[in-house]
């Protein structure tokens, strides 16, 4: 899935560095992994070349950590259950300015350098846009010389790999570390205790203060693996540390030392699934159990490292805020807060009030959902099992909190059981998303609309009483990997027309737009892309034995599965469309090609049959011989970044269609845009503030705001909206009589019921009528070929507002007061990022 030689815009190439790298090659084909040109396979020549570019970014690594810890400037400790890393070979070597040196040392032995990158396995730590987002911003604080750290899991096992069976997704496990991971550097010496279970004591000390102590625990040790993220353009290279967990000592001496050998085998394997498998199964206990003790893992071991750090070149942790900013990627960190109180408390022997200004300056939370049922709980009693001692200290939290509440808003006792940390249900809950405002001196939401929401609707209690805490920072993209390397035709064809100042200032690409008048630009810019979906169609033949028209509009929805993103109305359209076709009104309209891709949740049922409907409608659509081809239907299994970074080239429709008010902001919207693909959608999330940026007339909005659909819920009644349009009653009544499942009629009524009997709480059919009227419009578009190349271009050239260059500097300017430390980055620190 690598680009082809001769797509890549060449530079030049240093013969003395080639012949470098052939030896440090060859060395570490013979030293590291013991295998010549006789014995080893493509993977160990990945693994030798992978090698040698590690090599390369060590030296500047050690150097950006010593010069950290002589100038001292503040760091950013970002912490995550998700880095969706991808490959790392060729970005590291974009960012390293050593991708053609690589090549051709590479190809002057004889070996096909896309043959070879695509023989690495992608890191999978992550299940879509908030993952992704981790990695995106860890490339950019290295771009722009943040000091900053990653923090996450290193889990053995990623997001599941995604089989489709008689159109049905059966999960298998992604042991991507099989074949090790030649990027990471295993930090022995640095393990860290984590504790679980036990008791807690409680006792006054010497001066009569109350004291708590956590005792007969059952401890696991995390271990750090490092991975350096070099920064393009500049001598930075910042730290990933992804934690692995291991059995202690003294449970193996336990055992062993009583001769119960299996019993120690059982609780060495118990202790490190902790670090086994990303999202273990949240719908039995045990699955929900090991969720939270990974969650608590990461959090113990990232706090104890921070302070671990901080007290090498400091003592006094009362001044921690002034050197240190934790950001929180949603709420799953979020015991990060408790975790902090715990050490200083009970370890560093501060007095609460004390601890509690360290801590609540330190931690930043950001929020990246919508919807209130998908905000994180946890039942008390969970805590009073696992994590006693956190319980004792989030009520404590919780007591002094709820006192300035009833300062705040005097008599009102309502307000204060919807700001409590404790959910007073049947089952007491920990909301984590209160825990982590209450705990933080900054809260944001990732676009103008949801960060608005927050304010006005979710935690609008909240906002009323810490008003300062608010801000919005739209989400970003790294334009290095998703247009540099993901596709390097247009990269090459932007460069050579404007300059390549775009790879560090994404803003230059306005320089494009004068150039979207140009009929010969145009052509060129029509080659790149056509050139792109040949690459994607023949990968397509490979993997889904499916020839499909070049020349058919790409039409990409390629996502999470998830009912609020609504892949279903997408299928509607579908449907409605083979049949016009089959009923001849639909002559005009210009081929497609759509596509899907993206995974469910193991657990969640609908979204899993809603790709079962989706097979359902290609396997008739794409047998139907009467419709001539005139459109066809794929899914592509397995959707992971190396699969994204080859669809967001060949699109030429991106389709951005959630419910208004439900997208927090999402980032493909702007992978597509960015790739010159126009967007179908919703004026929701980021689609809102994209539109504002490449201009209205460039964009397909469709359907209700946020506000609208607010207002329908109060009095939705979706079997009006199903007897009032016949053909919406007509594509309904074929799924649901079994036309897209002839050996199971009944299969897809729960899709249907899911519409017309529990409330289509998503409003799918009342936004039917005007998205396809908007399809439409899409159609008659693409058919004025120069007219949709010039949108395209101005697509591409709206863009720049939307790399996540511009929202680190906004963090580093208004949340985390740093700035950015190498001088080599200068281009960059010329931006206002600055405190």
């Amino acid at each position: 899935m690598s680009n082809t030689p001769d797509e890549y815009p060449r530079e030049a190439v240093d013969l003395d560095d080639c012949m470098q790298v052939i030896k440090s090659f060859l060395e570490h084909l013979e030293y590291t992994l013991g295998k010549d040109k006789y014995t080893s396979l493509k993977r160990d020549v990945y693994n030798a070349l992978s090698y040698s570019a590690r090599d390369r970014m060590i030296s500047r690594w050690m150097d950006t950590q010593r010069s950290y810890y002589h100038d001292d400037p503040k760091r950013v400790y970002y912490v995550s259950m998700e880095f969706l890393m991808g490959r790392t070979l060729e970005n590291s070597l974009i960012n390293l300015g050593l991708i053609d040196n690589f090549r051709n040392a590479i190809e002057s032995l004889g070996y096909d350098f896309n043959e070879i990158v695509d023989e690495e396995q992608d890191a999978g730590l992550g299940n879509g846009g908030l993952g992704r987002l981790a990695a995106c911003f860890l490339d950019s604080m290295a771009t722009m010389s943040i000091p900053a750290y990653g923090y996450g899991i290193r889990y053995e096992y990623g997001i599941f790999r995604q089989n489709i069976d008689d159109g049905a997704q059966v999960e298998v496990p992604d042991n991507w570390l099989r074949y090790t991971n030649p990027w990471e550097l295993e930090r022995q010496q640095h393990l860290h205790k984590v504790r679980f279970y036990g008791n807690v004591k409680e006792f006054r000390d010497e001066t009569g203060r109350v004291r708590h102590e956590w005792v007969d625990t059952e401890n696991v040790m995390a271990m750090p693996h490092d991975t350096p993220i070099p920064g393009y353009g500049t001598q930075t290279v910042n730290t990933m540390r992804l934690w692995s967990a291991k059995a202690s000592r003294e449970f193996d001496l336990k055992f062993f030392n009583e001769g119960n050998y299996i019993r120690a085998l059982e609780k060495k394997m118990t202790s490190e699934n902790i670090s086994k498998v990303l999202y273990p199964a949240d719908n039995v206990q045990e699955g929900k159990e090991l969720r939270l003790k990974q969650e608590y893992f990461l959090a113990s071991a990232t706090i104890n490292d921070v302070i671990y750090r901080y007290r090498k070149t400091h003592s006094d942790l009362r001044k921690l805020p002034e050197k240190v900013a934790v950001q929180l990627n949603d709420t799953h960190p979020a015991l990060c807060i408790p975790e902090m109180m715990r050490v200083l408390l009970d370890v560093e022997d501060y007095t609460w009030e004390e601890a509690w200004e360290i801590t609540r300056k330190t931690f930043a939370y950001t929020n990246h959902t919508i919807l209130p049922e998908a905000l994180e709980k946890w039942p008390v009693w969970f805590f009073e099992h696992i994590l006693p001692r956190h319980l004792i200290i989030i009520y404590e939290i919780n007591e002094r909190f709820l006192e300035e509440v009833r300062k705040c808003f005097p008599g009102d006792e309502e307000i204060v059981g919807r700001m409590s940390i404790i959910e007073e249900h049947w089952e007491r809950n920990i909301r984590m998303a209160h825990l982590a405002i209450v705990g933080s001196f900054s809260v944001n939401g990732v676009a103008a609309l949801h960060s608005e929401i927050l304010k006005t609707d979710l935690f609008k209690d909240f906002y009323r009483m810490f008003p300062e805490r608010f801000n919005n920072k739209t989400n970003g993209i790294t334009q290095r990997r998703w247009l540099k390397m993901a596709n390097p035709g247009l990269s090459g064809l932007i460069t050579a027309s404007i300059g390549d100042g775009w790879v560090i200032d994404l803003d230059q690409l306005q320089k494009l737009r004068p150039l979207a008048d140009d009929p010969q630009f145009r052509g060129k810019w029509y080659q790149v892309k056509k050139t792109a979906k040949e690459r994607l169609a023949a990968y397509i033949l490979k993997h889904n034995q499916l020839q499909v028209n070049v020349d058919s509009i790409f039409d990409c929805q390629v996502k999470r599965i998830h009912e609020y993103k609504r892949q279903l109305l997408n299928v509607l359209h579908i449907v409605a469309l083979y049949n016009r076709i089959k009923q001849g009104t639909a002559a005009d309209a210009p081929p497609r090609t759509f596509i899907f891709s993206g995974k469910a949740a193991p657990s969640y049922a609908m979204a899993k049959l809603i790709i079962r409907l989706i097979n359902g409608v290609a396997d008739v659509v794409n047998n139907d011989a009467d419709i001539a081809g005139q459109i066809r239907v794929v899914f592509l299994a397995n959707y992971s970044v190396s699969l994204a970074e080859m669809i967001f080239p060949a699109a030429d429709l991106s389709e951005q269609i959630s419910t208004a008010g439900t997208e927090a902001s999402g980032t493909g919207n702007m992978k597509f845009t960015l790739n010159g693909a126009l967007t179908i959608g919703t004026l929701d999330g980021a689609n809102i503030e994209i539109m504002e940026e490449v201009g209205e007339d460039n964009i397909f909005i469709f359907g209700m705001n946020a506000a609208e659909v607010a207002r329908l819920r109060k009095n939705y009644s979706p079997r009006d909206w199903y007897n009032g349009n016949a053909e919406l009653k007509l594509v309904l009544d074929m799924i649901a009589s079994g036309a897209f499942s002839p050996t199971a009629p009944d299969l897809f009524q729960p899709i249907i019921d899911s519409l017309l009997k529990d409330g289509d709480y998503y409003m799918l059919l009342a936004d039917f009528a005007d998205y396809l009227a908007e399809q439409d419009e899409v159609g008659r578009v693409y058919l004025d070929r120069d007219e949709w190349l010039r949108r395209s271009v101005l697509n591409t050239a709206g863009v720049g507002k939307f790399s996540s260059d511009r929202t680190i500097c906004e963090y580093a300017r208004d949340i985390w007061g740093v700035k950015s430390h190498s001088a080599e980055s200068s281009s960059i620190a010329a931006k206002d990022c600055s405190p």
